[in-house]
């Protein structure tokens, strides 16, 4: 009997001198890497609406993972900072110049808070001012920057809540509407003792749910949601704040375009723990400034029970909105089809509306035939309705007039989703004089204007289109040329054809330019530096191949400064992708992206390794497509080899990828493609997967495209699952996950799963956790030791496969 006991300590003993030895601080990559993510970032610039002002943003690269280790609350469906009452991970503005379009002279604003966190960035109705919020450890200020003087300084002292949806709105220049800090009361004391089990108990009636994160799980959770949600609704001047509405936990408020009313959502009891706060009982009121109810609207119960499927959606009242065309009517949607897809009716959804003064009973205005997805207002009798189904991909745009209902409905666009040389883009939108976005329209009405991605098999090439609704005929206004890619951003002028783009090229980064649809010499209004010079001379090209079922595939192939294919030979591959489904071979064929657009290397992209000797594969198309009857991931696998077995082909036949030093690697969805690459194929040397899931029966009521639920297709689930087919994984996989991973599906526990399936079956892998990081990463400390690992992983593995002592030092 001792001598057992004593294998069993020194088994223990030796295991825990393993992990020791795994146990590592936060390394850095080599230089060239480090360089290249640690270079600042390009600013960020927000216009006025006549452009004759521009703020110039700069914010940091990074957090340090002492900001991200502060205590952090995960309750119903958010994460709060409760030192602030703000949601955490937000990224901060540190600086904010002025800039005069027409001049070029740029200023810094005085009187700024030290050390600025800067969030929530408006300018105010008239354009005058900008409001911004600043966190320190008080929490969160109300600052006022005057765009006249250049000076900013605090309004009022109270400090506003932001843990919920938008924290404030202007009224006018001196006024504005926000959710403040309920400071009076202590934070609920939080005992590890509990009261009693948590119970949950269903009563026979089908409730499907996502695998939603952060819910809430016991009394102490719903103590912490309550109080740090609850705030008061006040008016805030310069030097004083007035509650109106008191001790509400409020989802969002939003003022009527002529800003004498507020629509006002308030989450009620009961809560859930199923599902986020969002479908949490809630009422929608409408109030005046003083705080006066004029009329609640509804009172819809906890929203924990719905259809099945992703053009599901409740049967309760939901998507209230002010008409920004009208001074201050009200307006949702009511589901006719109870939010079941599958219900045959002629009408989907039906456009409910109530004027001022908010009696009598609400009148529809519009009836979709699909699922209702948006409305743009226009005036009175003017505005375009935006319906779809995701099963069939269909997208609709109907003109309507909301005086007429059922009447001379017009369709405007028909095409599909997957369908991106026929997407007509976005409408372009003016402010009206309630300073609120319209469709923009020729004198007569008779037109409206979209700016489009342009795609096409020159890849994107961005567009100005005006669409004349009677003749039914587009005509391009404007169009980027070879060898740029520029994006129209704002359309400053249509009589005149003055307008704003982004301009940028292989070799150019993106600055901000005033150009006209006449041809006029576009002026600068940036002059922002190449932040990464370190790629100038990288190889950029957009290849085309097509995989073994005929279907046309592309791919942005990078190669290093120098490379001379003749002279260097083959060089070791990363490929990088990310899976997509569609319903039509011709729209997975389509051409995507663009060749011209200047290359940024940000933290989580695999182009740091052209810099390390690589050809790299970014933006590998994976397509994944179910035409008919048939769904995507019914032959997901067999498709999945085949797009890999053709890029692979591709890049050897070139003679730029050497066949036997190949790697794969995703994040999220392509993570999980990753594993099964390496699962049911031979083509990679090894394999990086960050942030993935790879057991699908831990996402049973659906995942990514896929709406059927487990128990409806378990033979799916199953062949999709890497997990299930860990015993083939025989290449090496470095599995990296964020240890707070809040998106649905992707666990923590995922990669844990696979890590210890993979060891169990005596394959090769090593598990990296990043404390505190979410799905995606965004501690400095975190991300170059997620560089560090890879770049270890590519060098002994894919560079210089099963020879670690042949590794460079960096």
């Amino acid at each position: 009997m001792k001598r057992i006991l004593y294998i069993i300590v020194w088994m223990s003993i030796s295991m825990l001198s393993y992990a020791q030895d795994l146990a590592t601080t936060y390394q850095l990559p080599p230089k060239d890497i480090l360089d290249l993510a640690t270079a600042p970032p390009t600013p960020t610039v927000l216009f006025t609406q006549k452009v004759d002002l521009m703020l110039i943003l700069q914010r940091n690269s990074f957090i340090d993972i002492v900001d991200l280790a502060q205590p952090e609350l995960k309750l119903a469906g958010v994460r709060i900072n409760p030192g602030a009452y703000a949601q955490s991970r937000i990224p901060f503005i540190v600086a904010i110049k002025i800039k005069n379009a027409r001049s070029g002279s740029e200023h810094l604003v005085t009187g700024m808070p030290a050390n600025p966190k800067l969030s929530y960035i408006r300018f105010s109705p008239s354009e005058k001012k900008a409001a911004f919020i600043h966190q320190d450890k008080e929490g969160n200020q109300l600052w006022v920057i005057d765009l006249t003087t250049r000076i900013a300084s605090r309004w009022s002292s109270v400090t506003l809540n932001s843990t919920l949806g938008n924290p404030y709105v202007w009224v006018h220049d001196d006024l504005i509407l926000a959710k403040s800090v309920r400071k009076s009361l202590a934070p609920p004391v939080i005992s590890n003792v509990p009261s009693g089990p948590t119970i949950q108990e269903t009563e026979g009636v089908a409730a499907p749910a996502a695998t939603y994160q952060d819910l809430l799980k016991n009394a102490n959770d719903v103590r912490q949601f309550e109080f740090y949600c609850t705030s008061d609704l006040v008016k805030i001047s310069k030097t004083t704040a007035v509650p109106i509405a008191t001790n509400l936990i409020i989802n969002n408020f939003d003022l009527s375009p002529d800003h004498r009313f507020i629509l006002l959502n308030k989450v009620k009891k009961p809560y859930s723990f199923l599902v986020p706060y969002s479908r949490f009982a809630s009422q929608y009121e409408i109030i005046d400034l003083n705080g006066k109810s004029t009329r609640t609207l509804v009172d819809n119960p906890l929203d924990e029970v719905r259809p099945k499927g992703f053009d599901a959606t409740t049967k309760y009242p939901r998507g209230f909105q002010w008409r920004n065309d009208q001074s201050s009517t009200v307006v949702w949607i009511q589901s006719l089809d109870e939010g079941d897809p599958k219900k045959v009716v002629p009408h989907k959804d039906a456009v409910m509306q109530l004027q001022e003064p908010f009696s009598g009973n609400p009148a529809i205005i519009y009836k979709s035939t699909l699922r209702l997805r948006n409305i743009s207002w226009g005036d009175s009798q003017f505005a375009i309705a935006e319906e779809g189904l995701f099963s069939t991909r269909q997208t609709l745009m109907k003109k309507f007039n909301p005086m007429i209902p059922d009447v001379k409905i017009d369709t405007v666009f028909n095409f599909s989703a997957d369908d991106a040389y026929n997407d007509p883009g976005n409408l372009v939108m003016t402010k009206n004089e309630y300073h609120r976005d319209v469709i923009l329209t020729d004198g007569l009405k008779s037109k409206i204007y979209t700016i489009s991605q342009g795609a096409s098999d020159e890849g994107n090439m961005p567009y100005v289109a005006s669409y004349d609704l009677k003749q039914k005929k587009q005509d391009i206004l404007w169009r980027c040329k070879a060898p740029f890619y520029e994006m129209p951003v704002q359309i400053i002028d249509i009589q005149s054809g003055t307008f704003i783009t982004t301009k940028e090229s292989i070799t150019e980064s993106p600055n901000y330019f005033l150009r006209n649809f006449k041809g006029l010499t576009p002026s600068a209004l940036t002059n922002f530096p190449n932040p990464q010079p370190q790629m100038l001379g990288v190889k950029k090209e957009k290849i085309q191949y097509t995989r073994a079922d005929g279907i046309n595939l592309t791919a942005m192939l990078y190669t290093p400064k120098g490379y001379d294919q003749s002279k260097d030979g083959p060089l070791p591959v990363m490929m990088w992708a990310y899976p997509r489904e569609f319903k039509s071979a011709a729209d997975a064929a389509q051409v995507r992206g663009s060749k011209y657009q200047f290359t940024r290397v940000t933290s989580g992209s695999p182009l740091f390794w052209v810099l390390r000797g690589y050809a790299v594969m970014d933006q590998t198309e994976m397509p994944i497509v179910g035409a008919g009857d048939a769904e995507p991931n019914d032959t997901y696998i067999p498709q999945l080899v085949q797009n890999a077995e053709a890029a692979v082909h591709k890049v050897v036949e070139m003679g730029v990828g050497d066949r036997n030093r190949i790697g794969v690697g995703g994040h999220s969805y392509g993570a999980f493609m990753t594993a099964n690459l390496l699962a049911h194929c031979d083509l990679f040397k090894a394999g990086i997967a960050r942030s993935g899931a790879y057991n699908r029966t831990l996402t049973p009521f659906g995942f990514q495209a896929e709406q059927r639920s487990y128990w409806d297709a378990p033979e799916i689930y199953n062949a999709m699952s890497p997990f299930m087919h860990a015993n083939k994984i025989n290449e090496p996989l470095l599995l990296i996950h964020g240890e707070a991973d809040n998106n649905s599906g992707t666990f923590p526990i995922q990669s844990e799963r696979l890590y210890s399936a993979i060891k169990g079956n005596g394959g090769t892998s090593r598990l990296v956790l990043l404390p505190y990081e979410s799905h995606g990463y965004a501690a400095k400390e975190s991300v170059l030791h997620t560089l560090y690992e890879m770049d270890a992983w590519l060098e002994n593995n894919v560079k210089y496969p099963g020879t670690k002592s042949k590794k460079p030092k960096s």
